[in-house]
């Protein structure tokens, strides 16, 4: 056990050194980590404050109170603004669309010994506590259900896919890893960014060009912003990590990588994409990867960048 405990300590400065590195406005990641960990010990004080014990409603409330009332997270729609879409970034500006709020949710509890499961339904991540009677969760208790609770007025909206939801069908959603939940937000990232890469050019789908064969030039290409481009590439490349046989997402990274012109990398993913792609998805990015063969030809015989036509 001694040798044990001495491996992980000669283990953990090295560690930490490279946490110690990688700053994200201004902070390491385990100061960003401390601002989840200052969230729980508000909510322990905000308990002792009530001088009540700790049944799973009233710790719920107490997240409640501590996340919305007193530090002032609140759930938004939709939103194109990249402040509200990485987590640290939503720790420190506090508003942001329900999944990272859900995120937050989890870890937070998780320090407080209350372990929260969630699922993606629809447009919605649910979350709720993990317990072997669901039924439980959609009881109201002081007018609300604990389902409710933690999950905001989404449950209460007809339009949402939450408000159908019973303990049975809830048993039959799969709960999301670590992994897929990691999964999710680069999705969400991917999608964030193309459409801000692509605002200018209104109605431009990353797939477009495959049914545009003959506009296809090193010329004739629409005005993108190449920062959310690189971005959304990005994000596509650290998804694949988790995902390298999802061949609608390799292909949406190499569309990207031909808008971004990097033809010869463009050519690769989508090469490998039409190992995986159905016969029909193939068919479509044959002609398309051979169109591309000819560009990255064209391009290695003109100056670097000599057309690119990109928006700030």
């Amino acid at each position: 056990m001694k040798e044990r405990e001495s491996v992980q300590d000669q283990s953990d400065p090295s560690e930490t050194d490279s946490e110690e590195l990688l700053q994200l406005d201004g902070k390491s990641i385990s100061e960003w980590v401390s601002e989840i960990d200052a969230i729980s010990k508000d909510v322990e004080a905000e308990l002792v404050s009530r001088d009540i014990g700790c049944h799973l409603v009233q710790v719920l409330e107490a997240v409640n109170t501590v996340l919305f009332d007193l530090r002032g997270f609140k759930r938004t729609s939709i939103t194109l603004d990249p402040e509200n879409s990485y987590l640290h970034s939503v720790l420190n500006c506090r508003c942001s669309t329900a999944f990272l709020i859900s995120v937050i949710y989890i870890e937070v509890c998780k320090r407080l010994n209350v372990p929260i499961v969630g699922s993606p339904v629809g447009e919605d991540f649910l979350i709720w506590p993990k317990t072997e009677y669901p039924e439980e969760l959609f009881k109201a208790t002081s007018g609300q259900s604990l389902f409710s609770i933690v999950n905001g007025s989404c449950v209460d909206d007809p339009g949402s896919m939450a408000s159908d939801l019973t303990a049975k069908s809830l048993q039959d959603l799969d709960i999301a890893t670590n992994r897929d939940i990691i999964g999710i937000a680069l999705a969400n990232l991917i999608r964030l960014h193309w459409r801000r890469a692509s605002k200018s050019s209104r109605g431009l789908m990353l797939t477009s060009p495959l049914s545009q064969l003959n506009n296809i030039s090193s010329s004739n290409f629409p005005l993108l912003r190449p920062q959310d481009l690189r971005l959304a590439i990005a994000a596509a490349e650290r998804l694949l990590i988790l995902q390298p046989h999802n061949w609608a997402l390799r292909r949406d990274l190499g569309m990207m990588l031909y808008y971004d012109r990097q033809y010869g990398e463009a050519v690769q993913e989508l090469s490998i994409c039409m190992a995986f792609a159905p016969p029909e998805e193939e068919a479509v990015l044959e002609p398309f990867v051979e169109r591309l063969h000819l560009l990255r030809l064209i391009s290695s015989l003109k100056p670097l960048g000599s057309d690119r036509l990109t928006v700030p």
